[in-house]
């Protein structure tokens, strides 16, 4: 009989999500009863999908995979009492599903954040004797203090003792970076119950240089673009990149800086380019997917970006490995673990965040390469892509782990028999 997988998440397809269908397909094919337990989906806007209505449980089968949609209350904006909500009314949801609805599963997957979703899943594991894998994506409260989320000391500690408490009850607890780790680490989890899975890219959506077609408003083919895509908030100081264009722009180098995307700080940026009258600054607004591929592979430069801050330095933006597969040089301007895979992989330059002039170095320093240097480039950070960061390597780690953790499980309830 196949293991039951039971993933808990509270975003899932057509909300976009690091872990989604995609994850949960590969799994199954694996050879994994996979049953996936997710709200209706209403991320990121906060309301709900055309097409979905919220009732008491509705049940989907995609692709093979088996799909449970609890309700929740549909909120994601600046409100806290809205968010506070939305997390809250999933997490009690999925509790009383796992309690008293669901088939008791082989293994339980959670994926953190939110916080409720973890407490969700040990309150379960508690009763019902289930291992408890907890994916974390996002270390709490540390982000949440960041990004000014949250500012009271009292409930950033509530928040830190809960996050102990659920680390304690998981069984094994699965990290994207060795910051992650060597963080919790600190705070007492034991080493054995941590692993590393580094996340891996949409790889669907990316091309290679043959298959794409050169978007119509990039900039003219003679010369030099450095490409952001993503986000645009206060978290990726941009303005530093602004800047940078502008000594370059100065100094009479030809070179572009395209900023695909939107974001809070979009406006700002905006108006900084204007102020500074740049004519080698250009901003596009997002697109779906499956058309970012094109723009990362027409670049001659990919660009990571985010401000000074310890919590960061432990962090590996997404970006990351769509830009290793994407097989372009990749201009990383933040320390720590993801300045390590980029120094590891040979796929880039490393930059110091928020520093205009080390940003224009980094430039200089691809540019002034030959062609051929720049092509082989990034081919080495694709090539470290495949082996170490892929969605293949990612899944594979999991299926281990899940594995594991069922035998052990299985062999426990022998034993206790």
């Amino acid at each position: 009989m196949a293991p039951r997988l039971l993933l808990i998440t509270q975003w899932f397809d057509p909300e976009p999500t690091a872990r989604g269908l995609l994850f949960a397909r590969e799994l199954s094919k694996r050879g994994f009863d996979v049953e996936v337990v997710t709200g209706f989906p209403n991320y990121p806007g906060g309301r709900l999908y055309p097409g979905y209505q919220i009732r008491g449980i509705q049940r989907e089968v995609v692709d093979g995979v088996r799909i449970t949609r609890l309700p929740l209350y549909p909120s994601h904006n600046h409100s806290r009492l809205g968010r506070a909500l939305n997390y809250l009314s999933f997490g009690l949801a999925v509790v009383a599903y796992g309690l008293l609805g669901a088939e008791r599963p082989s293994v339980m997957y959670a994926y953190h954040p939110p916080l409720t979703v973890g407490i969700a899943g040990a309150l379960i594991r508690l009763v019902r004797r289930v291992p408890l894998v907890l994916d974390i994506q996002d270390v709490w409260p540390d982000s949440l203090q960041s990004t000014s989320v949250i500012r009271s000391r009292g409930v950033l500690k509530g928040i830190g003792w809960l996050c102990d408490l659920v680390y304690r009850m998981a069984d094994q607890i699965v990290v994207l970076s060795p910051g992650f780790k060597a963080l919790l680490i600190d705070r007492g989890v034991p080493a054995s119950k941590l692993k590393v899975i580094f996340n891996w890219a949409d790889e669907h959506a990316l091309v290679h240089d043959e298959m794409f077609t050169r978007p119509d408003n990039f900039p003219k083919r003679e010369s030099f673009v450095v490409l952001f895509a993503g986000n645009m908030g206060s978290a990726q100081a941009l303005e530093s990149a602004v800047e940078a264009a502008a000594r370059l722009e100065r100094s009479g180098e030809s070179v572009d800086f395209v900023f695909l995307g939107t974001g809070v700080r979009l406006a700002a940026l905006k108006s900084l380019a204007a102020s500074l009258r740049l004519s080698n600054v250009r901003f596009l607004p997002p697109v779906p997917m499956s058309q970012v591929g094109a723009y990362l592979a027409t670049a001659d430069a990919l660009l990571v970006h985010l401000r000074r801050d310890p919590l960061f330095e432990i962090t590996i933006p997404s970006k990351t490995q769509a830009y290793l597969a994407a097989g372009r040089p990749i201009i990383m301007a933040v320390p720590g673990d993801a300045a390590r895979i980029i120094d590891r992989s040979g796929g880039g330059v490393i930059a110091t965040p928020e520093d205009p002039e080390s940003i224009v170095h980094a430039v200089r320093t691809i540019m002034s390469m030959d062609p051929v240097e720049r092509v082989d480039m990034g081919r080495r950070g694709r090539a470290f892509y495949t082996s170490q960061l892929s969605m293949k390597a990612g899944i594979d780690s999991f299926a281990v782990l899940f594995r594991s953790l069922t035998s052990a499980n299985e062999s426990g309830s022998r034993t206790a028999r």
